[in-house]
């Protein structure tokens, strides 16, 4: 099952160190930061992504076909706010969908829809290393390769059903 990451944009941005020391000098450097650490992200991970961002009248430097490196980019319309696109798209996409925000309304609504939720400043770290892992392959051109084991870890005791789908869903992240 191909997974749908759909992100919080500006919550992602403002979340990160990094990232909101850019956007505060240039918010369309910001959101330009986040889309490039998306696409190496996707690089290395082939999961459909999509940015949904605050206001129809944003000042914007992307194409009008919205899809910038391999990443959807959805910006919400005049009198409506992003929390209400990403709410609808996780209403339509179930549990083929990981909500990536840190904003508690959204991951309540999110997984009453049963889709698997990511904190923004874990799925930062994810997408940083992922985006070094490919900064090091281009410049290296080698592949380093995962050594599979079926070694338990961890005490037996089960999780509850909804978090343990939650785990399977953001552990392929």
């Amino acid at each position: 099952m191909s997974l749908h990451i759909i992100i919080d944009g500006y919550n992602l941005i403002r979340q990160s160190e990094v990232l909101s020391g850019l956007e505060r000098q240039n918010i369309q450097a910001g959101r330009d930061a986040l889309v490039d650490m998306l696409a190496a992200y996707r690089r290395v991970k082939r999961h459909k992504i999509t940015v949904v961002f605050d206001g129809s009248d944003a000042i914007c430097d992307y194409p009008s076909q919205n899809s910038v490196k391999g990443i959807s980019i959805v910006f919400s319309k005049f009198g409506e706010i992003a929390d209400t696109v990403i709410k609808r798209m996780a209403s339509k996409e179930r549990e083929k969908a990981i909500i990536v925000s840190s904003d508690q309304d959204i991951i309540q609504r999110s997984e009453s829809f049963g889709c698997a939720t990511l904190n923004s400043v874990v799925f930062e770290n994810k997408i940083f290393m992922a985006y070094q892992l490919d900064s090091f392959r281009s410049d290296e051109n080698i592949s380093i390769g995962w050594v599979p084991t079926t070694r338990k870890k961890g005490p037996s005791r089960r999780l509850p059903k909804r978090e343990r789908q939650n785990r399977i869903k953001t552990g392929k992240l």
